[in-house]
C-alpha cells in the first residue's frame, strides 16, 4: 500500500508539472499569436485548424507509435519533444518580439512570413508530443500502476482530472499577469524556462515511477510479433506434422507468410504503410465493445456550451463584462471538480456502468435551462434574420450597405476584437439589455452541467482503459482523440457559418441535441452491456457486485 500510495504520489506530481506548463502554453501562445499578427485573431485560426487536422489525421498513427515501443522509451521521447519544442518556439517568439520590425522589412516580409510558419509548425509539434504523452500517461501508465484495482484506477483518473481543472484556472492566471505587468516578450522566456526546469522534474518523476512499476517495462506485442513468432515455430511443427493434415496446413501458412515479405520490403509497401495504420486504427476503434460509449464522450465535443471564445464572444454581446466572466469561469471549474468527486462516489454505489448513465441524465436535465435561455427574455434569438446572412455579407461585399443596426455583431468578438482583425465595440459600449434572464439561465445550464459532463467524461476514459486490450491501448484512444477533434472542428464550422448573436439560439439548440444523440449512443451500449440491470443502481446486490472486493467483481463490468 505505501508503494503504490508513492507510485500514486509520483505519478500526480509528474502530471501537475506537465498539465500546468501545458496549460499556460495553451492559453499563452493564443495571445502571442493575437499580438504578433497585429491585434488579429487570424493565425490563432490557423493554429487552432492545424492542431485539431494534424490530430484527426495522425491520431492513430500516434496511438500505434506508443503501442509499438517500450513505454519508458514513448514517455521520455515524447517528454523531450514537448518541451524542447514549446522551449524552441518561445525562443522564436521572443526573438520575432523583440526585432519584428527588422524582420518585416526583410525581402518584403516574407522572412516574417516563414517565422510565422515555424512558428505554428512548432507548436503543432509540441502539441503532437503532448497527445502522445497524455496516452501514454493518463491511459497506459495509470492502469498499470493501479494492477487490478478498479476503484484506485478511478481513484487516479478522478485525482488526475481535479488537477486538470485547477491547472486551467492557475496556469492562465498566473502566466497573464507575468504578460500584464511585463510584456510578450517576458511572458515567452517565462514559459521557455519553465518547460527548461519542468522537463528535468518531470523526467527524473518518470524514471522514478518506472523503477517502482516492475509491471511498467512488460508490454503485450502486437499481433505482428505474435506472426514473427509463429513463423519461427513453423520447421519444428512442420517436423512434428509430416505427412499429416496439421502439417499441410502449416505449409500453406509459411508459403503466404514468404509471398507476402518481398511486399513488405518493397518501396511502395512502406509508403503506404502509414495509410494502413490509419484504416486499421479506425477498423480496430470500431471493432471494440466500447465503440458506442466513445463515439457517445466525442459527440458531445459538438457544443458551443463551454468556456470557450465561442460563448465568452456571445456573453460580450449580451453585456457581461471581463470581471463577471471570470467568476463564472471559477464556478465552472468548482463544478467540474464537484462532478469528478460524484463521479468516485456514484461508481462505488452503482457501478461504472450506470454512472455514466446517471451522469448523461443529470447533464441533459442542466441543459434544459439552456435550451430554456434561448425563448427568455432578453435572447438575441430572431428566426426573421437569416443564420448565414453576416457570412453572406461579407462574401458578397454588402455589408457597408447595411443600415449600421443589421450590423450582426461577431460571436468572436473578444475585447473588441473581430476574427478579421477589424474592431469593434467594447463590451462597456454595447447597448444594455432589457432582461439578465437568457444570458443568466444560459451559464446556469453550461455550469451545473459540468457535474455530469465530467463524471460521464471520467466513465468513458475508464471503461476504455479497463476493455481495450494493452496492446491496442494505443492506437484506440489515438482515434479517439480524432474522433473528439472531428467533432470539435464541426462545431467550430458551425459557429462561422452563423455567427451571429442573433443565430445562437439555434446553434444551442443544435449542441443540445448533439449532446442528447451521444447519450442516445451510451444508452444503447449500456443497455447491451446490462439489460434491465440497468435500472437497478439501488438494489442490494448491485452494490454488492460494485465492491471492488466483491468475488463477482472481478467478472462484472459494474
Amino acid at each position: 500500500s505505501a508503494l503504490l500510495s508513492s507510485r500514486q504520489g509520483s505519478c500526480f506530481c509528474k502530471h501537475y508539472s506537465s498539465a500546468i506548463g501545458d496549460r499556460m502554453w495553451n492559453f499563452a501562445v493564443a495571445v502571442f499569436l493575437v499580438g504578433l499578427y497585429g491585434n488579429s485573431l487570424l493565425l490563432t485560426a490557423v493554429y487552432g485548424l492545424v492542431v485539431a487536422g494534424s490530430v484527426l489525421l495522425l491520431g492513430a498513427i500516434i496511438g500505434d507509435w506508443v503501442d509499438k515501443n517500450p513505454r519508458l522509451k514513448v514517455a521520455q521521447t515524447s517528454l523531450v519533444v514537448q518541451n524542447f519544442s514549446v522551449i524552441l518556439c518561445g525562443i522564436l517568439l521572443m526573438v520575432v518580439f523583440q526585432f519584428k520590425e527588422q524582420i518585416a522589412e526583410l525581402y518584403n516580409g516574407w522572412i516574417l512570413t516563414c517565422c510565422y510558419i515555424l512558428v505554428i509548425s512548432i507548436a503543432n509539434i509540441a502539441n503532437l508530443a503532448s497527445t502522445a504523452m497524455a496516452i501514454t500517461i493518463q491511459r497506459d501508465w495509470v492502469v498499470v500502476v493501479a494492477g487490478q484495482d478498479s476503484s484506485k484506477l478511478a481513484d487516479m483518473n478522478a485525482t488526475v482530472r481535479i488537477i486538470d481543472q485547477l491547472t486551467n484556472i492557475l496556469a492562465p492566471m498566473l502566466v497573464g499577469q507575468i504578460m500584464s505587468f511585463g510584456s510578450n516578450f517576458i511572458g515567452c522566456g517565462f514559459i521557455a524556462g519553465w518547460n527548461l526546469c519542468s522537463m528535468c522534474l518531470e523526467y527524473g518523476l518518470l524514471w522514478k515511477v518506472y523503477q517502482k512499476t516492475p509491471a511498467l517495462a512488460l508490454k503485450a506485442g502486437k499481433k505482428e510479433d505474435d506472426q514473427e513468432l509463429k513463423q519461427l515455430n513453423f520447421p519444428k511443427e512442420l517436423e512434428n506434422g509430416k505427412g499429416t493434415v496439421e502439417g499441410s496446413q502449416l505449409m500453406n501458412e509459411m508459403a503466404v507468410v514468404e509471398a507476402d515479405s518481398p511486399k513488405k520490403t518493397s518501396c511502395c509497401y512502406q509508403i503506404t504503410e502509414p495509410l494502413r495504420t490509419i484504416r486499421d486504427g479506425w477498423v480496430a476503434y470500431y471493432n471494440q465493445s466500447i465503440f458506442f460509449a466513445g463515439m457517445s464522450l466525442s459527440f458531445l465535443y459538438m457544443t458551443v456550451l463551454g468556456f470557450d471564445c465561442i460563448t465568452t464572444g456571445y456573453a460580450y454581446t449580451q453585456g457581461l463584462n471581463g470581471s463577471v466572466l471570470s467568476l463564472l469561469m471559477g464556478a465552472s471549474a468548482v463544478s467540474g471538480i464537484c462532478g469528478t468527486v460524484a463521479f468516485t462516489w456514484v461508481r462505488k454505489k452503482c457501478g461504472l456502468i450506470r454512472t455514466g448513465f446517471i451522469s448523461g441524465v443529470v447533464q441533459l436535465s442542466c441543459l434544459v435551462l439552456c435550451v430554456a435561455s434561448v425563448f427568455a427574455p432578453g435572447s438575441p434569438f430572431d428566426l426573421s434574420i437569416s443564420p448565414f446572412q453576416d457570412i453572406y455579407s461579407h462574401l458578397t461585399g454588402d455589408s457597408g450597405n447595411l443600415p449600421e443596426a443589421d450590423h450582426p455583431a461577431s460571436m468572436l468578438n473578444i475585447d473588441g476584437l473581430l476574427v478579421n482583425g477589424s474592431t469593434a465595440l467594447p463590451a462597456e459600449e454595447l447597448p444594455p439589455l432589457q432582461s439578465y434572464l437568457s444570458v443568466s439561465l444560459l451559464f446556469a445550464g453550461v455550469i451545473a452541467a459540468r457535474i455530469g459532463l465530467w463524471s460521464f467524461d471520467l466513465t468513458v476514459t475508464q471503461l476504455i482503459q479497463e476493455n481495450v486490450i494493452e496492446s491496442e491501448r494505443g492506437v484506440i484512444n489515438g482515434v479517439q482523440n480524432s474522433m473528439n477533434y472531428l467533432l470539435d472542428l464541426l462545431h467550430f464550422i458551425m459557429v462561422i457559418l452563423a455567427p451571429n448573436p442573433e443565430a445562437f439560439g439555434l446553434l444551442v439548440i443544435l449542441s443540445v441535441s448533439f449532446v442528447a444523440m451521444g447519450h442516445i449512443m451510451y444508452f444503447r451500449f449500456a443497455f447491451k452491456s446490462l439489460g434491465r440491470r440497468l435500472f437497478l443502481c439501488c438494489s442490494p446486490e448491485q452494490k454488492a457486485q460494485a465492491l471492488p472486493d466483491s468475488p463477482s467483481s472481478s467478472s462484472l463490468l459494474l
